[in-house]
């Protein structure tokens, strides 16, 4: 299994998942002050494009790490892409 190792990565990544769970206080904040649905709807696309960009993230990480078998090049790719092709159909 993969894991991120890059310490500065690692720190990237948190403090992204860090921004996003303060957007969605505020957006809970909103919700209980009567906040309009068209900013609350703002709000929550842009917390769901930022947690989009850490799945995206660590999914490359995941896809990287991925173990071949060896062979060609092309060979290593086409395991790569297979891969890849299955965490996003489990995950995406």
């Amino acid at each position: 299994m993969a894991v991120i190792s890059n310490e500065r990565h690692k720190r990237d990544l948190v403090l992204r998942l860090k921004r996003a769970e303060g957007q969605l206080r505020g957006i809970q904040a909103m919700i209980e002050r009567g906040a309009e649905c068209e900013r609350v709807t703002q709000q929550l696309s842009a917390v769901r494009r930022a947690l989009d960009k850490v799945f995206f993230q660590v999914l490359a990480c995941a896809i990287q790490a991925a173990p071949t078998a060896g062979g060609t090049k092309a060979g290593a790719s086409e395991q790569r892409l297979g891969h890849a092709a299955e965490l996003l159909a489990k995950f995406g």
